[in-house]
């Protein structure tokens, strides 16, 4: 397999040349397990870690590699390899990391198209499915919504299952499969392109991993039941992978996302919901919020019934999670350059004694 085959380009190729990379080994990563990464390169797959200065110089997670990273790195044979310099990313899937506050936590980078995975048969929930399409935008990524266990319900189910996603999300591609009859797997195919990458994004027990495991036509992921108490998925996936399917597309697998805390622009959030943003264009201020305003044409166009109350409700809630989040991560940036400062006086003191 030659890089091109992973995706390398021209671009990647000039970025080498001017940062004087030519003596070193380039490779994408294929895998992430906690501090070590699989990298393929044009000899094979190889076992890397973070050199030393990357990692004291990363600023926070998303400064070291993640899966879809093209990366410059030194390979010394059986041993391993020593990855030292991240390329740049065109595009990154991104959420807000659980735990600490303002903090990002990268998914995948260099993402051609999101796979936005639902099953019909269980929670299936648009409000997730609108969360998915606002990080998918944030990131440039194009969406493609994937509806699974369609065998598992009255054809009538799936049909109005579909026409309420194609309601609150618009017009963008949607395809209804079952893994275990393969329906739909035709139409799927059809949508994947040689080269391009593929991120699913999805709950646990949806049946990424039984999916990825059909096209790559080989049992590669563990697949798991959902529960009968809690109709829940469990963690079968626990780390990304890329898989480079036979038709040349590559598939990335995430661990089930049970909370997906938005960490994007507002911009992503605003080309979530098409219909909100065209209606907003209409009201009497610029700077409306959509909430008490007077001439709000985003709340009678929700009076009238032209945009779901449900659909309206969540996106408030996600605008306002997004600015809490803009405004923890601005005192987060404050703080650590208050902290760099104080680190750099205490430097300057201790050379001038």
């Amino acid at each position: 397999m030659t890089l091109f085959d992973l995706g390398y380009h021209e671009k990647l190729d000039r970025f080498r040349r001017e940062q004087g990379l030519e003596g070193s080994d380039v490779g994408r990563v294929i895998s992430v397990h906690r501090d070590w990464y699989l990298v393929g390169t044009t000899e094979g797959e190889v076992t890397a870690q973070v050199a030393g200065n990357l990692r004291f110089s990363a600023q926070g997670p998303e400064d070291f590699p993640v899966v879809r990273d093209w990366v410059a790195l030194k390979v010394y044979g059986e041993d391993g390899g020593i990855i030292h310099r991240v390329f740049p990313r065109f595009s990154v899937i991104s959420r807000k990391a659980a735990g600490a506050a303002g903090s990002i936590q990268v998914i995948a980078a260099n993402v051609d198209y999101g796979l936005l995975i639902q099953s019909v048969d269980r929670d299936f929930n648009p409000n997730r499915l609108e969360r998915y399409l606002a990080i998918c935008r944030a990131a440039g990524v194009e969406p493609i919504v994937v509806l699974t266990k369609v065998d598992t319900v009255p054809v009538a189910r799936v049909e109005e299952t579909t026409d309420r996603i194609r309601r609150r999300l618009g017009e963008i591609p949607l395809v209804a499969i079952s893994n275990t009859t393969r329906r739909g797997y035709g139409d799927l195919m059809r949508l994947l392109k040689r080269t391009k990458t593929y991120c699913m994004l999805g709950s646990s027990g949806v049946g990424k991993s039984t999916l990825v495991n059909n096209l790559a036509c080989r049992a590669r992921m563990k697949t798991g039941a959902v529960s009968e108490h809690t109709k829940k998925g469990t963690h079968v996936t626990t780390h990304r992978e890329l898989i480079v399917l036979d038709c040349g597309a590559m598939i990335i697998d995430n661990p089930g996302m049970r909370e997906v805390g938005i960490a994007c622009a507002a911009e992503g959030v605003d080309e979530a919901f098409g219909a909100i943003t065209a209606y907003a264009r209409g009201c009497r201020f610029r700077d409306c919020t959509h909430v008490k305003e007077i001439g709000c044409a985003v709340r009678e166009a929700v009076e009238r019934g032209e945009i779901e109350r449900a659909a309206y409700e969540n996106y408030l809630r996600m605008r306002k999670e997004q600015e809490h989040f803009g405004a923890t991560l601005q005192e987060r940036r404050r703080k650590d350059r208050a902290f760099g400062r104080m680190v750099r006086q205490y430097k300057k003191m201790k050379r001038m004694r």
